[in-house]
């Protein structure tokens, strides 16, 4: 079998992956991208009706629509995709380049390596109350994959960070009715967004938790929820339950390659190297001094790792990549466009 050396292979196939993927294109590397699920897009995945605001120059997009965004960029220059691999081994060869091996035993090989992981593999936490699984597949909901589904519909929201305060917000308008449990006073979510929700017709119940949920078949049809402090019990009609208590993040075998992890992150330098030279690092799971969690800082990421994987395989090559429209790589591409658009406006004229 011929072993494929790639210039650079990255691991995660989320928003610093494929940012990443697209940015290798730029600077005419080798690209190859692994990913744990059946799809790429990451955590998104998650959160496809969820708006998104806080991309630069990207008026409000819904998550979905940006994942698709960002595969379609990420393939401008044909790297390998790889899918449904989930990547434990590592090994560094004599001549500094690595194999990787997935869970499928199949090999991968390459001259550096970008981890663009996220929090690992991630998983719901599901709801604690014996019997609630029986009910996942009719309406109790770990996500919100179309808000439509919830239209005129009694809501019961369990959770208090960004999702669940996001999808009260997002509901508000079009459920007949939307109740929000938190077994603490303070929302973990951004502080506009919990003022708007606390502003609204969201019913607020904290400090609650829910403790048991009542059905007549497989449709739950009401939810007891219990002050935490007074250990008074409601009991409240329902349509729908939606849980929110976060992720289970698994980083596996990765955690034993010798990377510097802290808290659950692996830090960096500002170049976005890790420990071990030719393994670099961008998204949520790189921590350094400056660094920013949004979608935004996570293509940072990608980009300075990238340049770091460059130089390392060419240390004469220039330390960034030429700006599009000066770069040499999107030449016909912009005469085609450019085609297009005069074709467009004879058409108008």
């Amino acid at each position: 079998m011929v072993k494929e050396l790639y210039d650079v292979t990255i691991v995660g196939g989320g928003p610093a992956g494929l940012y990443t993927a697209f940015y290798s294109g730029m600077r005419d590397l080798k690209t190859k991208i692994i990913e744990y699920s059946s799809q790429l897009g990451g955590r998104m995945l998650i959160y496809p009706e969820k708006m998104i605001w806080d991309v630069g120059g990207v008026t409000p997009i819904l998550g979905g629509q940006l994942i698709n965004q960002l595969v379609e960029q990420a393939q401008t220059f044909d790297p390998t995709i790889v899918l449904n691999q989930k990547i434990e081994g590592l090994e560094k060869q004599p001549d500094g380049t690595f194999i990787l091996t997935s869970s499928t035993g199949e090999k991968h090989y390459s001259k550096t390596v970008i981890l663009a992981v996220g929090y690992g593999v991630l998983t719901m936490q599901k709801l604690e109350i014996e019997g609630a699984d029986r009910y996942e597949v009719t309406n109790l909901h770990y996500t919100v994959q179309e808000l439509e589904i919830f239209r005129d519909k009694h809501v019961l929201i369990s959770g208090g960070g960004n999702s669940a305060v996001d999808w009260a917000n997002e509901l508000e308008p079009i459920a007949a009715s939307v109740t929000i449990v938190h077994r603490r006073e303070d929302f973990g979510g951004h502080e506009k967004n919990v003022l708007r929700m606390k502003e609204s017709s969201v019913c607020v119940k904290t400090p609650y938790e829910v403790v048991q949920l009542h059905s007549d078949g497989d449709l739950i049809q009401s939810v007891s929820i219990m002050n935490k402090e007074t250990e008074e019990i409601e009991r409240v009609e329902v349509d729908a339950v939606i849980v929110n208590h976060g992720l289970k993040c698994d980083y596996g075998a990765l955690e034993e390659w010798g990377l510097h992890i802290e808290d659950g992150v692996a830090l960096v330098n500002e170049k976005r190297e890790t420990n071990i030279e030719g393994i670099y690092g961008a998204g949520d799971f790189i921590d350094h001094p400056s660094k920013v969690r949004l979608i935004a800082g996570a293509f940072t990421d990608g980009v300075l790792a990238l340049n770091s994987a460059k130089l390392l395989i060419e240390p004469d090559a220039p330390k960034v990549a030429y700006v599009s429209s000066h770069n040499i790589r999107f030449k016909e591409r912009n005469e085609k466009i450019g085609l297009q658009d005069n074709d467009y406006r004879e058409v108008r004229g």
